[in-house]
């Protein structure tokens, strides 16, 4: 029998488990409320069968410099909070601090520095410290 995600062995199909390897099944996104081109709101949430529903925090009228790379800077922040061991509910924290301040950044890269990530979660300002 083949375990998920192995190799099948040559001619026979392959079907892939739909659960991550924990049993858990997870969705996270992104929200933006977009007041004009340059100004957003952004969150997020998240859904497991251990949690349920989970909303992130809110960051208000976000100065938008380039919106590309913030779905990923999302991503980043939240994978970096679920292999740290913190809550869901931090790790969405770090996902949403880090995807806003990419888009306070020119290009698809992040410049944001873990302080910072702290620092935009414990005052939840738009206004980022450089």
């Amino acid at each position: 029998m083949n375990q998920p995600n192995s190799p099948s062995p040559a001619g026979a199909p392959h079907t892939p488990s739909a659960e991550p390897a924990t049993g858990e099944l997870r969705k996270a996104t992104t929200l933006r409320e977009v007041s004009s081109a340059h100004v957003n709101d952004w969150s997020s949430a998240t859904w497991s069968t251990e949690t349920g529903f989970v909303a992130g925090p809110r960051v208000y009228g976000l100065h938008v410099l380039d919106r590309v790379g913030s779905g990923d800077g999302f991503a980043a922040g939240l994978i970096y909070g679920l292999l740290a061991g913190v809550s869901v509910e931090r790790a969405l924290a770090y996902g949403t601090a880090h995807g806003a301040l990419v888009m306070t950044t020119p290009g698809d890269a992040s410049m944001a520095s873990l302080a910072e990530i702290e620092a935009l979660i414990a005052n939840r300002s738009a206004h980022v410290r450089r």
